[in-house]
């Protein structure tokens, strides 16, 4: 039996009859199935995508193509019932098709679509929500107890985000509330996450994480979350502390704990935050087991800190004897900036150089450095555009390169970050020997 073929039969059981063909084959509703008891297929399916079974993401695009076949051919009658209106609108906001909501609009002589959701609707998924923001959040205060309350709401925090994230997040939180354990909670959780980093709420943040590793941990959008999680550690790690990430990753298992406190370990070294940085690698040591690899990453970033200072004899130590093979190209090329700014580091005094000194060749070894950049959310701004993962070769440059013009140099801005940081400390000691003189 075919997963499809199994998790037709779990998820119609008790409903009417759905013939379904194998994949690639034509499939035949029946067209007494009415669109309300087949979007509670729809919403099954999604919401066991985010409580961790990915193989039914299949399901749900065969679902959503199924329902669009359905509400298109239903007999307008259909449509007086409010339950099936409702699963029509909560298809449109469910990543289905935007242009039959404007085709069952359009031939609703009976009026028994409420015109303003529908407007509302279709100017937000035509991309332009951001013009009816405060309409749309008028319509989802007032339908807020419907069917629809929860998708309104996620809708009108989507739109309001940008102007009133204040604002934005009392919808997520109603949309979260009204709807617990489906995909509109998990997608109202992740954005008030990233809202309440941005605007520095720690312990909302806390909470938020908290509640998404808990419910979510095995959504397939969980890769957002741990981005906007390991982010929110490196930027409020001066009021956080080590029990606070703790009651996060504690929902982990060891590989997930791991890569979190590598990724930490990473940007906190990149943006000079010894402490944090010194931590998390010690963690990911803790974690790492027999895995070479992943205690090579941790033995890279714990030492790249201490390259800029006076203990940088240790540190290059420390990062000479990571195995090449155990690095990325994009950690290859961090190592390779701190080999450089090391150089500069441990390079004699000459105090006697002229205050306008010209650029440094470490500064166009680094410039010279390239690295590579690091299901679509049925709920995201149809203005909205996944990232696309870069990959580049890094071309490593020789000691003697030549310092590259600015069209010339395209550095990883994570890069320039470490680079600039071991520059400043640099400048003040070089500030210093002019002022000490020959």
């Amino acid at each position: 039996m075919t997963i499809r073929r199994l998790s037709l039969r779990l998820l119609l059981s008790g409903l009417a009859a759905l013939a379904v063909g194998s994949l690639g084959h034509a499939q035949t509703v029946d067209d007494t199935l009415e669109p309300y008891r087949m979007l509670r297929s729809l919403q099954f399916v999604q919401d066991t995508v985010i409580r961790g079974d990915h193989s039914a993401a299949e399901m749900q695009r065969f679902m959503l193509g199924t329902i669009d076949e359905r509400l298109r051919t239903a007999d307008p009658k259909l449509y007086q019932d409010p339950r099936n209106v409702d699963a029509a609108l909560i298809y449109a906001m469910s990543g289905g098709n935007p242009a039959t909501l404007e085709y069952l609009v359009a031939r609703d002589i009976d009026g028994n679509f409420d015109n303003r959701v529908s407007d509302a609707l279709r100017k937000y998924l035509s991309g332009k929500g951001t013009l009816i923001a405060k309409s749309l959040g008028d319509i989802a205060n007032e339908y807020k107890n419907a069917k629809i309350g929860p998708y309104l709401a996620l809708v009108a925090g989507n739109v309001t985000l940008t102007k009133d994230p204040v604002a934005a997040l009392k919808f997520y939180d109603w949309a979260r509330l009204t709807a617990p354990g489906t995909i509109v909670e998990e997608a109202a959780m992740r954005r008030s996450l990233a809202i309440a980093v941005d605007a520095k709420i720690v312990e909302k943040a806390s909470l938020y994480a908290n509640g998404y590793a808990r419910r979510f941990l095995y959504s397939p959008y969980a890769s957002q979350f741990a981005d906007l999680f390991v982010r929110f550690v490196v930027e409020h790690y001066d009021v956080l502390q080590p029990q606070d990430i703790e009651a996060t990753l504690g929902y982990m298992d060891v590989d997930r704990r791991r890569e979190i406190y590598l990724r930490v370990a990473r940007e906190a070294a990149i943006a000079g935050r010894k402490d944090l940085a010194t931590m998390a690698a010690d963690q990911a040591r803790l974690l790492s087991g027999s895995e070479q690899g992943a205690d090579a990453l941790a033995n890279l970033y714990g030492s790249l800190v201490g390259v800029p200072t006076e203990n940088v004899d240790d540190a290059m130590a420390v990062l000479m004897q990571i195995p090449e093979a155990a690095l990325s190209p994009r950690d290859r090329a961090l190592r390779q900036a701190a080999e450089t700014v090391a150089k500069e580091v441990l390079r004699k005094p000459q105090p006697s150089q002229p205050a306008s000194t010209p650029p440094r060749e470490a500064e166009g070894e680094m410039e010279a450095a390239a690295a590579d950049a690091d299901l679509q959310d049925p709920f995201a701004q149809p203005s909205e555009t996944a990232p696309v993962p870069v990959s580049a070769e890094v071309q490593p440059a020789a000691a003697e390169a030549a310092v590259p013009t600015a069209e010339q140099a395209d550095i990883d801005p994570e890069l320039r970050t470490f680079v600039d940081t071991g520059r400043s400390k640099l400048d003040a000691i070089d500030d210093l020997l002019e002022k000490e003189g020959p």
